[in-house]
């Protein structure tokens, strides 16, 4: 048996949710052990942006500013699978903005 660890990556935690679940229906299936999903620490990106093309604010009172903030919320999986649980794997059809790696170990 191998071992695979399969990492996922997206802004929207539904959608990575899914994907889980959906891995999750396959190895019960096949009998498979699966471990996770495993959440790891949210990254969260963030960008301060002034409204006003002026520094002062064109004289219109203070300088205002947009927040803005992106959270990439991550998971991991890990599967002892076989070479058939594996394509089924493989077959799972992945949402648009979910980013999906698969690293296999003997």
């Amino acid at each position: 048996m191998q071992k695979a660890r399969i990492k996922l990556m997206s802004r929207d935690t539904e959608k990575i949710d899914n994907v889980c679940t959906e891995l999750k229906m396959i190895t019960d299936k096949f009998g498979v052990a699966m471990h996770g999903p495993i959440p790891l620490p949210t990254k969260k990106l963030k960008i301060t942006t002034m409204k006003t093309p002026c520094g002062d604010g064109c004289g219109h009172g203070n300088a205002t500013w947009d927040r803005w903030e992106m959270r990439i919320h991550k998971r991991v999986i890990d599967i002892s699978a076989d070479e058939r649980t594996l394509r089924q794997i493989m077959r799972v059809t992945i949402p648009d903005g979910v980013s999906i790696s698969i690293q296999l170990k003997d």
